[in-house]
């Protein structure tokens, strides 16, 4: 009899999107926000994490200091102990980190939510160097303007002092005028 397994609900890319952080340079997500995403406990992912340790390099996948741990509990991304939180520094994982979990959760769902985590990373990847295409072209229009502001602004000194000159005197017309005297 075949095994039942869960479907996988629609999970948006974008809702992926939001929980990945940027420490230390780099992109990653939490262990517990993982963890929701692959229907198993926080703590069941990190002890198959650490029963495979030459699997996560720290590359792959780090425990956060004290202090990166705060700034994302200022940042409301990890609950803090008060209410009921973590009881040690959480466990980040980098896109290689992400992909190699697939090989020690090995759940279906473990699988199906790799192929859009990763789908996920890779599209900030495509946003950010996006981002740094339109940055140059920017920077690039910024640099024109800022010679053509100083050339218009030339132009205008010039035109006001050609507008301060004296008017030229009147010129006799050219031609012959009757009563004129040579």
């Amino acid at each position: 009899m075949p095994r039942k397994t869960k479907s996988l609900a629609p999970v948006p890319v974008s809702m992926i999107e939001r929980r990945i952080c940027l420490i230390r340079g780099q992109k990653i997500m939490l262990d517990s926000d993982l963890a929701k995403l692959y229907h198993v406990e926080t703590r069941v992912l990190t002890q198959a994490v650490k029963r495979n340790p030459a699997r996560f390099p720290p590359d792959f996948m780090f425990q956060l200091t004290a202090e990166e741990a705060t700034l994302l509990r200022s940042q409301s991304v990890i609950s803090t102990d008060a209410h009921g939180g973590r009881r040690y520094l959480p466990y980040v994982f980098t896109e290689h980190g992400v992909a190699m979990l697939s090989s020690v959760l090995k759940s279906s769902r473990a699988v199906q939510m790799n192929i859009v985590i990763v789908r996920a990373f890779v599209r900030m990847r495509e946003l950010v160097a996006t981002n740094k295409d339109r940055s140059v072209r920017i920077d690039r229009l910024e640099t024109l303007q800022k010679r053509h502001t100083s050339v218009i602004n030339v132009l205008a000194d010039e035109i006001d002092r050609l507008k301060r000159l004296p008017p030229d005197p009147p010129k006799r017309p050219i031609g012959f005028t009757p009563g004129e005297r040579r």
